[in-house]
């Protein structure tokens, strides 16, 4: 039998509402108890007061490989996920080859078990050209879900097919609510700061048109849609508004809707080039008040790796996208230091609410669950870097950001799979 106790740790359990100062107990990979009083000679590893959390799950990242391999590979998003307290990514289908069959949402599981510190939850493909994907057999496979991020399902008949097909086999649909023919050619939001940099721009309207559409065809099928990085005001009312109504409908947000405006991306800095683009502080005020009054389920990394010659171009050229695995962790917590959200609030959206929306086991300090488990402290401060990150995407749109919040440890399954 392989135990450790961990002792002298600040338990967070945001599933419980649990905060005690205590020691937990691993044997076999799997909580064993709270309680703290195991046989001798088990091994003790002392906390020294840092928090101890569920590990994280991130509920939507592109991790390049197969086929982007000189961006990111499993096993350099792996040493990021885990240097930022991450042990469950929801990995995106927009590879090379598209995961679109059953044979690659396996090689993905396996790749993430091949780490040995990162559980990879696939997401499939929803369509295959202009046809719905075969989500029974993907489903069968692994297949947590279905989504064409970091597009959208353009077509309504289309979409209201996958959210019936996909409510069949117990599934729901993430969409990346942007309605693409108002956004086409567009880099930034449009408005006086798009004009004056001289940008083409996509109006804000196209996130809460596809998101009103979508929930129309929730409505109609009983499905369930799940909207990703949502980024505007808009569009939470209409998810708000949808949830009263008790409509199969979900949504999460990353990190940078939360904690930057489009004023980022002044003199044209292309780590800030996003899709959704950053929005006005307006915005990013009404997402960050989502978070609290729980219209968002979920925070996301939305990680998305570029290299160098993707971003080194003329903005309007430049690839979207941030890297966003070792930031997610803290950039959340400055929501708690700005006194914005309470410390178990927080974790819940990284940790037992994305946990409930995936029916996982894990996500949650209790008997029983996985020893997937963060430990981090709340206070040290660190600033982000880009060049200095874990992994190997650096586009971070974070660069120079001091935060505060820094793990310490990650264990897999009880075993350290990150820290000192």
């Amino acid at each position: 039998m392989t135990a450790l106790l961990i002792e002298n740790a600040r338990l967070l359990d945001p599933a419980t509402g649990r905060d005690t100062l205590g020691a937990l107990l691993i044997e076999n990979g799997r909580i064993a108890s709270l309680t703290g009083a195991p046989a001798d000679g088990i091994p003790r590893f002392d906390a020294g007061g840092a928090c101890l959390a569920p590990g994280l799950i991130d509920l939507r990242a592109s991790l390049g490989e197969p086929g982007h391999e000189h961006r990111e590979t499993i096993a350099s998003a792996a040493l990021a996920a885990a240097a930022g307290g991450i042990t469950t990514i929801c990995a995106t289908p927009d590879t090379d080859p598209v995961v679109n069959d059953p044979a690659l949402v396996q090689f993905m599981a396996r790749r993430g078990d091949a780490t040995g510190s990162l559980t990879i939850l696939p997401y499939a493909a929803a369509t295959r050209g202009t046809e719905i994907s075969e989500y029974g057999l993907l489903r069968e496979a692994g297949a947590i879900a279905f989504t064409d991020a970091p597009r959208a399902i353009a077509s309504a008949r289309t979409m209201r097919l996958a959210l019936s097909y996909a409510r069949a086999f117990g599934a729901f649909i993430m969409q990346h609510p942007e309605e693409p023919t108002l956004a086409t050619g567009g880099v930034a939001t449009e408005g006086e700061m798009a004009t004056r940099m001289g940008l083409p721009g996509i109006p804000m309207a196209a996130e809460a048109m596809m998101v009103a559409r979508d929930i129309a065809l929730a409505r109609i099928t009983g499905g369930h849609v799940h909207f990703s990085c949502v980024s505007t005001a808009a569009a939470l009312d209409l998810i708000r508004a949808a949830k009263a109504e008790n409509l199969h409908v979900t949504a999460d947000t990353a990190p940078p809707y939360f904690d930057l405006s489009e004023t980022a991306i002044g003199e044209y800095r292309t780590y800030a080039k996003l899709s959704p683009p950053l929005r006005p502080d307006s915005e990013r005020q009404a997402v960050a008040a989502a978070l609290r009054d729980g219209t968002l389920d979920a925070v996301c990394s939305a990680h998305r790796p570029c290299d160098a010659d993707d971003k080194r171009l003329p903005f309007v050229q430049a690839e979207p996208g941030g890297a966003g695995l070792a930031t997610l962790l803290g950039v959340t917590l400055a929501q708690v230091h700005n006194a914005a959200l309470p410390l178990l609030d927080a974790l819940a959206l990284l940790t037992s609410k994305p946990a409930a929306l995936l029916g996982l086991e894990s996500g949650r300090l209790a008997p029983g669950a996985p020893a997937d488990l963060v430990l981090f402290d709340l206070e040290r401060g660190w600033q982000v870097k880009a060049g200095a990150l874990p992994g190997k995407a650096q586009n971070t749109p974070f660069d120079g950001r001091p935060l505060e919040g820094r793990v310490r440890a990650t264990f897999k399954a009880g075993r350290k799979v990150f820290g000192a």
